[in-house]
Order: structure tokens, then sequence, then C-alpha cells
């Protein structure tokens, strides 16, 4: 028997269209904005790195202290109330193009349009809206939208457990910054600065950031079965109109 969506966590017809194409290049998701002649097209999937995740326990949220903690204390991250298997898993990103100018000058306008960590290989045939643990499903109605915020502009996959460690060299980056210390993140950069990773190697557990705006939805890709197959931030659906004919 196939696994059934509560509806209130359902993706939406545009939303299902969108987290199934959108880590398939070749795909043109829709027209830029500002030229509806030119399209956002998926160029490539890349693998950005591993995660290791030896609690089954997920956080997806910024990395980042609230913006109103003047103590800069360990941001409470929005821990997934659904489990994944203690593990090493990829983290991959669809990477879209749309042509643009600028003052005279060509860009290629390439972006990340999605982030998903890949828990099996299965075929995702479904997807859902993630709860936290402190999310109470009773208090959602249909098509309603829940996720973590940013206003830094990063999102992060991290094991639960090492959270406090994990998360440490982005406070101490923002302690330094208001003492007038700038100093680099103690983090690796991965692809130009569009990721950035931590190990705490006491726990084995790892934390990858990614871009993410305002607020962002976390979908889980789910199999036949019901089990978890990705763990997905794509948010670029709502920021382009898509022609299904092109």
């Amino acid at each position: 028997m196939g696994h059934a969506a509560d509806t209130r966590l359902a993706a939406g017809p545009k939303e299902s269209w969108y987290l199934g194409e959108v880590f398939t290049p070749g795909t043109k998701l829709g027209a830029r904005p500002d030229d509806p002649e030119t399209f956002v097209q998926v160029v490539e999937v890349t693998e950005v790195t591993t995660i290791r995740v030896p609690s089954g326990r997920l956080i997806v949220d910024s990395p980042w202290p609230e913006d109103d903690d003047p103590e800069l204390e360990t941001r409470v991250g929005r821990e997934l109330a659904e489990r994944i298997p203690p593990g090493i898993f990829r983290v991959e990103a669809a990477w879209t193009e749309a042509p643009y100018e600028f003052m005279g000058e060509r860009f290629d306008g390439r972006e990340v349009a999605a982030i998903r960590l890949c828990v099996t290989e299965a075929p995702v045939v479904g997807w859902e809206m993630a709860l936290s643990v402190a999310d109470d499903i009773e208090t959602l109605r249909p098509g309603s939208r829940i996720g973590f915020n940013s206003e830094t502009n990063m999102g992060s996959f991290a094991d639960a457990v090492a959270w406090p460690t994990l998360t440490a060299p982005f406070r101490e980056f923002w302690r330094g910054c208001q003492t007038g210390n700038r100093q680099p993140r103690e983090t690796e950069s991965l692809f130009d600065d569009y990721f950035e990773r931590v190990s705490d190697e006491e726990h084995e557990a790892d934390l990858v950031t990614f871009t993410a705006e305002g607020l962002s939805v976390v979908w889980l890709g789910r199999t036949e079965s019901g089990a978890i197959a990705s763990v997905a931030v794509a948010d670029g659906y709502h920021s382009f109109s898509r022609d299904r004919s092109v």
C-alpha cells in the first residue's frame, strides 16, 4: 500500500512539479520575471559534499544566532520531527542559468535553485512539508506553509546532537564583527563560497550551509512505501512564471 500524505502537509501541484523537475538537467523551469523571453533552465546537478548525521536527528535551519539575541547564544535549531537513518549522506545542488545583460555586460545568471540531502536512491513519488518537533499539525490548514526563517540568507543541514558545536564558528564570527575583530570563519568553503561545511570530530557529525532567503519550507520526498528518500529546500518555484508547454 502506498503512503498517503496528510492533506495539510502535501505539496500542491505547482510545488510538486517544481520539486520533481528542479533536479533534472535540461528542464526549463519558467521564465525570468523581468524577461519573459529568457528561460530559467536546470544546467546540472552536482554533489556538494557528504554530511554525517550519526544521531538520525536532522536540523534544517539557519546556523546564525537570532538577530534579537545580544548574548549570541546557540540558536534553537529547527529539528525535524521525522528521523532519518543514522549515516553519511550526499548533499546535492541543482544549478540553473538564465542569461541576462547588465551595463553592457553579459552574465549567465547561474544560481543554486534547490538543495537536497539524499537519504536513499529510491524514486520519490510524493512530497510533503516537514514538521519540526515543536510544530503542531492541528494548527495547520491545507495550503499553509511553515519552515525556517533566515535574515542572513543562509540555511543548513546539521546533526541535531552536535548542533551547538557545529554552529560555533558562526557565533564567533558574529562576536568578532561586533567587537571590530572580524576574522575569517572557521569553516570549509565549497564551490567558491556558495556553501560552507563544519565538522565536529567528537560526534563525527557535520553541518553544510546553503542559500536560503526569508521563509524556507523543508520538503520530504517520500518513496512508494512512505520512507524518506530526500530532504529538500527549493523555494525558487514562486520566483518566476512557468509555462509547462515549453
